[in-house]
């Protein structure tokens, strides 16, 4: 059975990439969400900003450029009318993705407690050197 190059079929792959990056991201973001919840300070939110960015990458962005609706910065010309639209959307993609992975990081860093140190025990004294029993003869 073949198709029109426009029209992909329902259970191929290039149809369900862009579902699976939407569940991703919500999860991702419910995943954080739950994680702190209960929690107060500036760790949950450094872990939340991440996942909300990126659940915007994953959900919003992506999904975008997978469909086709946003043109990729590698297929635009440089005598393209509206060359400010497609690099605007690759910020916002670079800010939402990057930005996400390394807030997100940080966020689970700070939450699994990898920048705590430990309070070092009060220096302990050497021993003298003389002797314990006296001077040997």
């Amino acid at each position: 059975m073949t198709f029109p190059p426009d029209v992909l079929p329902l259970a191929s792959i290039g149809a369900m990439r862009p579902v699976f990056m939407i569940v991703m991201g919500a999860f991702l973001l419910l995943t954080a969400w739950r994680m702190t919840r209960g929690t107060s300070g500036w760790t949950p939110r450094i872990l939340l900003t991440g996942a909300f960015l990126l659940a915007v990458g994953y959900a919003v962005v992506m999904p975008l450029y997978q469909a086709g609706i946003l043109v990729p910065l590698s297929q635009v010309g440089p005598a393209t009318d509206d060359l400010a639209s497609p690099v605007l959307w690759h910020l916002v993609k670079v800010v939402s993705m990057n930005g996400g992975w390394l807030t997100f990081g940080v966020g689970l860093a700070l939450h699994a407690g990898l920048f705590e140190t430990e309070k070092s025990p009060a220096p302990v004294e050497a021993p003298s050197s003389s002797p314990a029993h006296g001077p040997v003869i």
